[in-house]
């Protein structure tokens, strides 16, 4: 039993390699590099090169190895990690005021929206930065490079919709290739000049910092590009667990990391020049474009993990109501995880290639790198305070501190990157903003309309206290959803002033999406008798599982309810939104009606039989 569990863990570990360590696996491509090459370049002397080696050293230390791997990997939403499963965490263990929670929510939802910047930067980054060695092993392709890159971008995009559940089998191996790659040319490096080793000492990044003050300031940007990725750590714990990620990380991909660094930085020491791509130039002349292959291969699957998180987290979103239904494609029958956006992965693609022709190099991609990434860790930090602020004893005074610490680093890194901001820093923080103003609108406008409805729908009870002696009733079965319970669902109004007619047994159906990933099939399903032939009908689901209404309602046969499919009408409410004295400014409401009409039908979202809907329109003043 014991080999097992050793073979399960060891399966996973390698699976994480592709899916979780890809964007910060992909770093060496670029990071070192953009210290000596970016807006506030040093020399490449003994010194600064040394002095970078011993803060990226220590920074990959202090957040990666003991913040994310070890301290964040404790902080699981019943074994979900990511911004949005810790911000119900949080909100769950905070019992004060609304003021609180307001806080964690907005901060929450500003996360996620920072997330979708360093979805779009890392695919764009990446490629270009693998395919720029095409220019170092041959120069003839320099003028190839920018068509490359957008050539493996849109194959990328385009293959989405068809799953990459056979190619995810691939990951795993090409990325222990990657890495055992990373290690092998950095340690051959290191070797000629053992020296660079000095450098994890941390009193040369500490000195520097108390000579050069203004230009550890500066290094901090470039430094902070070797830590990206990091969130990935956390986010996408919920499919491997936490052990199998801290054993790749510790076992396979630190060393791997810190090694091509170090002879990165040896390199540069033995020549200068080795600067304009000193991960390139550590491979000999005969492993030049099968390298660049291999990289090549690690960024796609590097940009194939964000597009899947990207999917991940809309889907979140959508669940606890900070986003419209969007049409959702799942492309395994095996694992429900596997999902495809369309909405989502175009607009990926059409930004994703933007940025790459704007922008056209790794090096001024990199500038517009890291505001995005440094503002989401400082969240995820200052969520991990509340959450730890509510518990007791030697775990909350041992932690507490050690929080503050990685607070401070990240307000650093987030300021170093700020004077990146007129370089391209802007484009994600105001991506960000932008789409933190959908997802507040979305949820602001959806309570507006809940609102609206409770004015001028019945209460439940007072339906159901009601025989209804006048009313007809014909044979079948009528399911009404509903957002609210305690209120008669305006489609039955519409279904009674048109017919004039009850089923003779009507459904009040409702879907509840609680805080946690994930809810067990037997407590999904709650019936209450509320009159005779009618019912309140709860169904229960976590916010990363699929909605699917016919699925669950299988189970009313233990409630004594039994649905016959020929026979049973789902009845739906659409809403259509126009501009009123409401509580939104009227560009506010045009854009939650906008958001609206992108909706996708409850039809399909709810995996409801298409024959068997009929669906009644409303009108929402706001």
């Amino acid at each position: 039993m014991n080999q097992t569990n050793k073979a399960g863990t060891g399966a996973l570990s390698l699976a994480a390699l592709g899916v979780v360590y890809g964007d910060i696996g992909t770093s060496p491509l670029y990071a070192f590099k953009e210290a000596f090459t970016g807006p506030h370049a040093l020399v490449p002397s003994e010194p600064n090169v040394l002095a970078t080696l011993s803060a990226m050293f220590w920074a990959m230390m202090l957040i990666i190895s003991i913040k994310y791997v070890w301290v964040m990997l404790k902080f699981d939403n019943d074994g979900e990690g990511g911004v949005l499963a810790l911000t119900a965490l949080a909100n769950r263990s905070t019992k004060g005021s609304m003021h609180w929670k307001m806080f964690i929510v907005a901060a929450g939802i500003f996360a996620a929206a920072l997330f979708y910047g360093d979805a779009l930067i890392t695919p764009a980054i990446s490629v270009l930065s693998a395919v720029e060695g095409l220019s170092v092993a041959t120069p003839t392709f320099e003028t190839y490079i920018i068509p490359i890159t957008v050539g493996v971008l849109t194959g990328l995009f385009f293959i989405q919709r068809h799953g990459t559940g056979s190619m995810g089998k691939l990951f795993g191996p090409i990325m222990l290739l990657w890495f055992g790659a990373l290690a092998a040319l950095g340690f051959l490096s290191i070797a000629q000049n053992p020296t660079v080793l000095n450098a994890i000492n941390p009193m040369y990044a500490i000195n520097f910092a108390l000579e050069h003050p203004a230009g550890m300031f500066m290094l901090l940007s470039a430094v902070f590009l070797a830590l990206t990725g990091g969130e990935a750590l956390y986010a996408d714990m919920g499919h491997f667990g936490a052990k199998p990620v801290r054993l790749a990380w510790y076992g396979l991909v630190c060393p791997a990391l810190l090694i091509n660094y170090f002879g990165q930085g040896a390199l540069v020491l033995r020549s200068t020049d080795a600067i304009q791509n000193p991960f390139y130039l550590l491979s000999p002349e005969w492993f030049m474009l099968p390298l660049v292959a291999l990289a090549t291969a690690a960024t796609v699957i590097a940009s194939q993990a964000t597009i899947s998180g990207a999917y991940s987290m809309t889907l979140q979103a959508m669940r606890l109501g900070y986003l419209p239904r969007l049409y959702i494609l799942h492309t395994s029958d095996s694992q429900r995880g596997q999902i495809y956006i369309p909405a989502v992965n175009w607009a990926m693609l059409v930004g994703v290639i933007v940025l790459v022709l704007e922008f056209g190099s790794s090096s001024a991609l990199a500038a517009a790198y890291g505001i995005a990434v440094s503002g989401t860790m400082i969240i995820t930090t200052l969520l991990t305070v509340v959450v730890t602020l509510m518990l007791s004893g030697k775990m909350r005074a041992l932690l507490l501190p050690a929080l503050l610490i990685f607070l401070l680093l990240e307000l650093m890194f987030f300021s170093s990157n700020l004077t990146k901001l007129f370089h391209g820093g802007w484009l994600p923080l105001a991506l960000g903003l932008f789409l933190f103003v959908m997802l507040s609108t979305w949820k602001r406008g959806s309570v507006l309309v809940a609102e609206q409805r409770r004015k001028v729908d019945i209460p439940m009870a007072a339906f159901v206290s009601s025989s209804h002696p006048d009313i007809p009733r014909v044979a079948g079965t009528a399911v009404y959803l509903t957002a609210d319970p305690t209120m008669v669902p305006s489609a039955l109004f519409h279904n009674l002033k048109h017919f004039k007619v009850l089923h003779e047994r009507t459904l009040f159906l409702h879907v509840v999406t609680e805080d946690v990933p994930y809810i067990e099939l037997a407590q999904r399903l709650k019936v209450t008798l509320l009159a005779p032939g009618m019912y309140d009908v709860a169904l229960h689901f976590g916010f990363r599982q699929e909605v699917d209404i016919p699925r669950v309602l299988q189970g009313l046969g233990a409630h004594g309810i039994e649905l016959e499919p020929m026979s049973t009408t789902y009845f739906v409410a659409r809403s259509s939104v126009v501009d009123g004295p409401g509580g939104m400014p009227a560009w506010r409401c045009a854009l939650f009606s906008w958001m609206t009409r992108q909706s996708e039908g409850a039809t399909s979202f709810f995996n409801l039989p298409a024959n068997q809907v009929v669906e009644l329109g409303t009108k929402v003043m706001l």
